[in-house]
């Protein structure tokens, strides 16, 4: 680490291991390092955070019909609690929904919910106020009626919007209103940004003494080193031994079996691998969880689905607009549709139907002989080494295609070879489940992240901290756990938008996206951020 803004940290002496950068390991990472627990953290790509897609706050889950109340407001109270660790990541806008006239379902049937959330929001305001990062509770959700819409599509749109009016006046205008019903319900749940999600990540982790980040890594394999009755089924392990490689050893292994494959000789694999003994391992490998639970011996079922959106970029907006969804019953040609604004012009487009987001062999399933679902070869192909030109390019316009249905001058967009994408692990045998954490084995000192949601991550650090306190690892009443659940992340005293501006467009331009997709339209306002800034007389 280069620099440490911590102060006053107590080391404890204990060590974990995590395995896996992506949004769980890294927030997972923050939580403990902040508690003096030498984490080190281990990611296979050059970053922290780098897929599957995301770009939405699901505050409050309303993208999806098909789950339950409860499912919904659990969402809500994670996306606050995330929020207040990661604000520079959020780009303050509305999302508008709208059923289709082809849609079976009708725009009432979702307001018994709203008020749910509207109540929900303003119950956490009442146990915190610095909750209060959605705007007022009243203002949680509005609908809009046919006559609205004509007279807002009368108006001159405003290059900026300020006031919810205002930014419906471009729905207004580019939504075919002939084609949805009504109300329009505009909520707000707000756009989440992946580059300066991984930029937050990573500058906090920089500022924490105890936090060991090994990103260009690959895990060769993890092996319990103290371990009682390990021929039994409740055995007990108090130590894991991680063996891994980073990329320059990785690169002088691969030269050596080149060089003595030419000549006959053996490769000496042990000489360019590194080990290190942890106290309790964390496996949060995403899609590729399975792996290593196949190596610690656990059996589990689960899913993984790969999954891909497409970015685009269309000039005739007018100004900046709303995020859209147009309702549809996911994986039929109806799908729904989610357009997701970001700077200059550029659109994130998800279309939950088997010839845009979702692929017909796209979601594997776990077997009796292993806990990892195996993808078809050309996805895996797609995660490691990028999208092929030419079907992405096809993907890509039929995106563009399946919006302008809705938003028909969308027809003028145009694509520009990127996409977002990935595989997304979903535990359990349930493909429409939305909310999930962490599994814990406390008899082996072992903790599975299976965050199908990026905004659960912080709920499943501080079960983890739990379990650790159980085990008499680390002790919980502490000024640092204190800290966290006053929402007094310390790396928001030295850090602020900027900061996260640079890291952010740098990680765009290395991962080869427009530099403009790390900004964001409109930050959470400086009044906001005031309020959730840390008390620094206890750091």
């Amino acid at each position: 680490m280069t620099h440490s803004f911590i102060k006053n940290q107590v080391q404890t002496g204990k060590r974990v291991g995590i395995l896996g950068g992506g949004t769980a390991g890294a927030t997972i990472a923050i939580r403990l390092a902040a508690l003096g627990l030498e984490t080190y953290l281990f990611e296979k790509n050059a970053s922290l955070i780098d897929g599957p897609p995301m770009c939405h706050l699901h505050a409050g889950g309303n993208l999806y019909r098909e789950i339950p109340d409860e499912d919904c407001v659990a969402l809500l109270k994670q996306c606050i609690d995330i929020l207040r660790l990661y604000p520079y990541t959020i780009d303050v806008r509305p999302t508008v929904f709208a059923v289709p006239t082809r849609d079976e379902g009708s725009p009432e049937d979702l307001l018994p919910r709203l008020d749910t959330l509207t109540d929900a929001y303003r119950d956490l305001i009442a146990q915190d106020s610095n909750n209060k990062v959605l705007g007022d509770p009243e203002n949680y959700y509005q609908l809009y009626s046919h006559e609205q819409l004509i007279e807002l599509s009368e108006r001159e749109q405003v290059a900026v919007p300020s006031t919810v009016d205002e930014w419906m006046i471009p729905v207004a205008k580019y939504l075919d209103l002939n084609k949805v019903k009504f109300p329009l319900i505009v909520v707000q749940e707000y756009g989440w940004n992946i580059f300066r999600l991984a930029a937050s990540a990573q500058l906090a982790l920089e500022g924490y003494e105890h936090a060991h980040v090994f990103t260009d890594t690959q895990i060769q394999q993890v092996m319990p080193v103290d371990c009682e009755n390990c021929s039994n089924a409740d055995h007990h392990v108090t130590k894991w031994r991680i063996d891994y490689q980073q990329a320059t050893n990785q690169q002088a292994t691969n030269q050596q079996a080149t060089d003595q494959q030419a000549t006959g000789q053996q490769t000496a694999h042990s000489e360019q691998t590194e080990s290190i003994e942890v106290d309790y391992l964390i496996n949060a490998c995403g899609f590729r969880t399975g792996v290593i639970d196949d190596m610690v011996g656990v059996k589990v079922t689960r899913m993984v689905e790969f999954k891909s959106s497409y970015v685009t970029h269309w000039e005739d907006t007018g100004g900046q607009i709303p995020e859209i969804i147009i309702y549809g019953n996911r994986g039929t040609p109806e799908g729904m549709a989610q357009l997701t604004p970001y700077p200059d012009g550029y659109f994130q487009i998800h279309g939950m139907s088997k010839f845009i987001t979702l692929f017909d062999d796209g979601l594997v399933a776990s077997s009796t002989n292993s806990a990892q679902p195996e993808l078809p070869q050309q996805y895996v192909h797609y995660i490691e080494d990028g999208w092929d030109k030419t079907p992405l390019q096809a993907r890509s316009q039929q995106a563009i295609d399946y919006v302008a249905e809705f938003v028909p001058t969308f027809n003028s967009a145009r694509t520009v070879g990127n996409a977002l994408f990935g595989g997304q692990q979903i535990p359990g045998e349930d493909d429409t489940l939305r909310v999930a954490d962490v599994s814990l084995y406390s008899n082996i000192r072992y903790a599975r992240a299976e965050n199908v949601k990026a905004s659960s991550t912080l709920i499943a650090a501080d079960q983890i901290v739990d379990e650790l306190t159980s085990l008499g690892l680390i002790d919980h009443d502490t000024q640092a756990n204190r800290n966290r659940y006053a929402h007094e992340w310390s790396y928001l005293v030295h850090n602020d938008s900027s900061g996260i501006d640079k890291v952010a467009r740098l990680l765009a331009e290395q991962r080869g996206f427009p530099v403009a997709m790390a900004d964001v339209n409109h930050g959470i306002r400086e009044a906001t951020l005031d309020d959730l800034s840390v008390d620094k007389t206890v750091l």
